[in-house]
């Protein structure tokens, strides 16, 4: 009869008293020389240190979160952790709130609604210091939970006249009608507009569809392709944009990858870009440069969208008083190169 038994008895999570016992003290000793170094003389706390990296203890934050009512944890949820377009923010968040004491806790709710309800619960039942969130579109339930969690929120990369508390962002109206303009301007009359299946993307579009309509143009053709867009969604979009009985002259794309995918599919079927298209994007991503030809695009400061975003969150936990603009528009820029 074979005996079973486990291969190892599980392993118990190291404490605080054994920490005390290895450095001859108490656990309270232990306590004061993580938390409060400056209390504790130092061969006391040179003791306790050794013993901490003698029995890899690592101390149980949610308690002393508990006792002190702070986390140092901020969260974030963006869209989606691959897309590159967030990652200047996500970057300057981290080293912001870092430099402030405080670590960034990373979500990622999808492009929906429904994914963000369920993230932001398990989030607020974790009592982060602050939330900071990409867009502003969020369900009635998101908004309560939001507005009563009590503590700072910051909403990114969007304006609305309704913000749940602070603001950090830019008009994704104003986007497309400036793209509009600047298409038309280069002699470009027969537009088209490529755009990922997200709420902030559809502004863009409806904007530059209204613009056109404004300066007299043709109705544009608008595409919608799933959320994130791929290289391969650029390719497709430009194949059913050259099936149109009119031929486009001038495409707006919501990011810059489904840009690229335009650009490849052009010089797949030998059309000339700029001469017999203009293509814009979205994001100014670092290859978009080194494309070929060059990608025009629209420019967002991430990086300062992150930092501000940031500083309002810990000047809010500091008491420090509210900033002049609570809701703060960063504005953006058209990055003009060769493929427009």
């Amino acid at each position: 009869m074979l005996n079973l038994r486990p291969l190892s008895e599980p392993r118990r999570a190291t404490t605080v008293l054994d920490v005390a016992r290895m450095a001859g003290v108490s656990a309270m000793t232990v306590s004061r020389a993580l938390n409060q170094p400056q209390r504790v003389p130092p061969a006391t706390r040179q003791r306790v240190q050794a013993a901490v990296e003698a029995t890899q203890y690592v101390p149980n934050l949610l308690a002393c979160g508990l006792r002190s009512r702070r986390s140092r944890l901020v969260a974030a949820i963006v869209p989606a952790l691959g897309s590159p377009v967030f990652s200047e923010t996500v970057q300057a968040l981290t080293a912001t709130l870092g430099a402030a004491g405080y670590h960034l806790m990373l979500g990622q709710s999808g492009y929906g609604t429904d994914g963000e309800d369920a993230l932001l619960q398990a989030v607020i039942g974790r009592r982060p210091d602050g939330i900071v969130l990409v867009g502003v579109d969020h369900s009635r339930q998101a908004r309560q939970q939001l507005a009563g969690c009590g503590v700072p929120v910051v909403e990114t990369w969007d304006l609305t006249p309704a913000p749940i508390d602070m603001l950090v962002g830019f008009s994704h109206a104003d986007v497309g009608a400036a793209v509009c303009r600047f298409l038309a301007g280069q002699g470009r009359r027969r537009l088209a507009v490529v755009s990922g299946a997200d709420a902030r993307a559809a502004r863009r579009a409806q904007a530059f569809a209204a613009t056109a309509q404004a300066l007299g143009l043709a109705a544009p053709v608008q595409l919608e392709v799933q959320t994130p867009s791929t290289l391969g969604s650029g390719r497709q979009a430009l194949r059913q944009l050259r099936a149109q009985p009119d031929a486009v002259d001038g495409i707006f794309c919501s990011s810059d990858m489904l840009a690229l995918g335009v650009l490849t599919e052009a010089a797949h079927q030998g059309i000339a870009v700029p001469d017999r298209i203009g293509v814009v994007g979205f994001g100014d991503q670092p290859f978009a440069a080194d494309a070929e030809p060059a990608l025009s695009t629209v420019r967002v400061d991430g990086a300062r969208i992150g930092r501000e975003a940031a500083l309002r969150v810990v000047g809010r936990i500091a008491g420090d008083p509210a900033p002049e603009q609570a809701a703060l528009d960063v504005g953006f820029s058209i990055v003009v190169r060769r493929s427009a």
